[in-house]
């Protein structure tokens, strides 16, 4: 079973002290992934390698426990970015940028500053991330990447009905004598803990990504 932890790994790489430029090659983000609605919230603090949004894309599923079943997209300020070969029947429509010809340094701010943006994955569900840019350095030495630093509470299961039908999951396998309980568990696979989170977990998932997902 996975560890109840927010505990993070023995090697945590501490922000810099002064907050330095990205760097195109050898930078490395860490990013705070939150999704949106939830209290208490469901978080993973990464640090990633400079990579295209379509990276991104990954690593946040791998960090988060997604499994790539649906559409995603993300949103800068006011701009739609995507995969152009997954969105082409609104691509144009939309108005997107290319989420695989985009890369972080393109999008995050040169003087460092903290920065957030948006990602949202399922349009049906809509579960909406909160990316937050917290810092950039060069990679630590010895250290391979990505990384799940930290984080909190499990991944909501695909095809839940998005926050309002989580809220409802976990009302029902609370309450034995719920008359959908047995169902809902058997949905489930026989069991779920909301808090269970494990960042060593999650950062083998990320290493892992998603071989062969296109």
């Amino acid at each position: 079973m996975p560890r109840k932890s927010s505990v993070t790994p023995s090697k945590k790489i501490k922000p810099p002290a002064k907050l330095s430029k990205p760097n195109f090659t050898q930078a490395v983000y860490q990013f705070k992934i939150t999704l949106r609605d939830f209290k208490p919230p469901i978080w993973r603090r990464i640090q990633v390698q400079e990579c295209t949004l379509d990276k991104l894309h990954e690593h946040i599923q791998t960090a988060m426990g997604w499994t790539n079943s649906h559409l995603h997209h993300f949103r800068i300020d006011k701009q739609f970015y995507g995969d152009p070969e997954l969105m082409q029947e609104t691509f144009e429509e939309m108005g997107y940028q290319d989420s695989t010809a985009t890369r972080l340094s393109e999008i995050l701010p040169k003087d460092g500053k903290r920065f957030s943006f948006f990602y949202e994955y399922d349009f049906g569900d809509s579960w909406e991330h909160e990316i937050r840019f917290e810092w950039s350095s060069e990679a630590a030495p010895g250290s391979r990447y990505p990384l799940c630093v930290e984080g909190q509470r499990a991944c909501p299961p695909e095809d839940c009905g998005g926050v309002g039908g989580y809220a409802d999951l976990l009302e029902t396998i609370g309450n034995k004598k719920h008359e959908n309980y047995a169902e809902m568990l058997e949905w489930l696979g026989g069991s779920f803990d909301a808090e269970a989170f494990d960042p060593v977990a999650a950062t083998k998932d990320m290493k892992k990504g998603l071989p062969d997902w296109r």
